[in-house]
């Protein structure tokens, strides 16, 4: 796993900020189909996120799969109890499954841009490079948020790794 942070312009509110770019990649030992078919459930958000961040819908609940178009409201809790900037929207920009390609522009209360980029690449028939990109503006909290987000990514990567198992686990009972 590898993740690096970068200091970068975000326009926010027509205005050009002070942001940061946050990226976290690793390789999952399964197929960027698998991964894919993965990547677009409501229920896998849900589970990487557990023990770190937990997300409660307020209109209604999380939609099975994931699409272009939909915005969702959430309230988030860190770690599971710890309320965290009001209502977070959740506004699907783009879900290009030919590209194995997900964006997301998100913002709350205190995090006003959080832009989030999922990119799946091959590296061969049972490997996936996984990267999450994320750009974060949150006014003077933006640094200490940014690391926060690196240590939430890096868990939910090391997350996947389960799911991963579990997959395979499936796959091979198939058999």
């Amino acid at each position: 796993m590898t993740s690096s942070i970068e200091n970068i312009d975000i326009n926010y509110d027509g205005n050009i900020v002070n942001g940061k770019k946050l990226i976290v990649t690793s390789v999952l030992d399964i197929d960027i189909n698998t991964v894919w078919n993965e990547v677009q459930k409501s229920s896998l958000l849900e589970f990487v996120c557990d023990g770190r961040l937990k997300f409660k819908p307020v209109d209604s609940d999380f939609p099975k799969l994931w699409k272009k178009g939909m915005t969702i409201k959430a309230k988030l809790l860190v770690y599971g109890f710890i309320p965290f900037g009001g209502i977070h929207s959740l506004d699907f920009k783009e879900v290009k499954p030919k590209k194995f390609y997900a964006l997301t522009n998100e913002k709350n209360s205190i995090v006003k841009v959080w832009n989030h980029k999922i990119q799946l690449k091959k590296t061969d028939d049972n490997q996936t490079n996984y990267t999450d990109e994320i750009e974060v503006y949150a006014g003077i909290l933006t640094t200490i948020i940014t690391k926060w987000a690196e240590s939430l990514y890096k868990y939910r990567q090391r997350r996947w790794k389960l799911v991963v198992k579990k997959l395979k686990t499936k796959a091979k009972q198939r058999l």
